[in-house]
């Protein structure tokens, strides 16, 4: 798995030279000015209303006065802890429902841009083909719902591991694992629908190659520091290392 996590992450790095050697910048571009606008609005208003939920959850369980009460250091630490870990996972829940979304929403761009980077690999001719391009972003925009819906289900089980002294520390880590993984696998599985993999030959490959998915997905996080560019590398990024691994 450490193998593939390095193609994954020599990928992202081949992703920059690949996309400036030919000329792709209007397919990065115009997706990550969308992305930047709708991610900004929309971190604001859920960070604003995650906090007022763990407050007011907090006012109805009346903890603050019970911890007063108590006078305890330990039981106020805890409890601070258990906040902080609970807002984390509430954002990173936000943030992957707004990743899928993304995914379902740019997917005949998304579809098209992995396209055009394999035909550029392979030194084959570039046609547009509507009917095959439809094909492969509704398949992907299933894939993208399959695991949402997985990634939803683990991130519920995360909310309540937060909750439990010291080992809940360590659950905003496993989520963000879990969201690096199913992410990467998203953006592969565009190469995959175009080799013709059926679902579960999809889900059996990601799973002899977990590494490709979750590297994939770290650098995706990563790339938020310069947040524009992060959705269309991830997938010059995965075209790039599936056909690697393909070949290999």
């Amino acid at each position: 798995m450490l193998k593939e996590i390095v193609i994954a992450f020599q990928s992202w790095s081949e992703a920059h030279r690949f996309i400036r050697q030919h000329k792709l910048w209007k397919w990065i571009l115009i997706p990550g000015i969308i992305y930047t606008a709708l991610f900004a609005v929309g971190i604001y208003f859920f960070v604003t209303s995650a906090n007022g939920a763990v407050s007011w959850a907090s006012d109805q369980m009346r903890i603050e006065s019970w911890l007063q009460q108590k006078r305890s250091e330990w039981l106020s630490f805890f409890f601070v802890m258990m906040g902080m870990m609970l807002r984390l996972i509430l954002v990173l829940f936000y943030f992957s429902l707004f990743k899928y979304l993304i995914l379902i929403i740019g997917s005949p761009v998304f579809a098209y841009l992995s396209e055009k980077t394999e035909a550029i690999i392979e030194n084959k001719e570039h046609s547009f083909n509507w009917k095959e391009l439809r094909k492969d972003a509704a398949r992907s925009i299933r894939m993208a719902l399959r695991n949402c819906l997985w990634q939803t289900l683990y991130l519920f089980g995360l909310v309540i591991m937060c909750l439990l002294p010291i080992i809940g520390w360590i659950t905003p880590v496993i989520a963000l694992f879990l969201e690096c993984y199913y992410y990467g696998f998203s953006m592969l599985d565009f190469s995959f629908a175009r080799n013709k993999f059926t679902p579960q030959q999809s889900i059996q490959f990601i799973g002899r190659h977990k590494g490709l998915a979750i590297g994939n997905g770290m650098l995706f996080y990563f790339m938020h520091t310069v947040i524009i560019f992060a959705p269309a590398y991830a997938i010059v990024a995965a075209t790039l290392s599936f056909h690697k691994v393909k070949n290999s």
